[in-house]
């Protein structure tokens, strides 16, 4: 395979799975600016890695997501503890959802301030979980245990319901 062939398939592959980029860069970043900056940093990690991908070991998909995903991880990690967490805005609907509602009701913009709160682990769980991935896939791209990974969704989990619950409770 030439270079031009490596460029270009990897190029096809990426243009395919764009969406994984954005999502993941979306639900990280802390600003447009900061979301197009961690998507050009994801897009350039992935083509740094490009070589050592094979298809043998994992489908293009979970292996973007893994990239994507320390990729951003290892970004939030660098901020000042004070900006590593925003509550979810319409920028980050719009870049996890595809496009914002108009008005979104109180239950989904409640959920969205909860994964904001998440740390970086747990944010990712939660956007995996959101897009049906086995707890198989989720292990293989967090690079955690099968057992791990359900243990840690349900806890996300159980601590959602009881934020919802103490939420209507207070009327907020």
């Amino acid at each position: 395979m030439t270079a031009r062939q490596h460029q270009q398939g990897f190029e096809a592959l990426l243009q395919a799975h764009r969406r994984i980029v954005f999502k993941v860069a979306g639900l990280y970043s802390r600003s447009v600016a900061d979301r197009d900056d961690l998507v050009q940093e994801i897009c350039l990690q992935a083509w740094r890695s490009f070589g050592r991908y094979d298809e043998r070991q994992a489908k293009f998909s979970t292996w973007l997501y893994r990239v994507a995903l320390n990729v951003a991880i290892s970004q939030a990690r660098r901020w000042p503890a004070a900006d590593r967490f925003e509550p979810l805005d319409v920028h980050h609907l719009e870049t996890i959802g595809g496009e914002a509602m108009a008005e979104p009701d109180e239950r989904l913009t409640a959920l969205h301030a909860f994964i904001g709160q998440l740390d970086p682990l747990n944010r990712a769980l939660i956007l995996l979980y959101l897009e049906d991935r086995s707890y198989a896939e989720m292990a293989e791209i967090l690079g955690i245990s099968e057992t791990n990974v359900a243990t840690k969704i349900g806890r996300i989990k159980q601590k959602l319901r009881g934020q919802m619950t103490a939420a209507e409770i207070t009327g907020a």
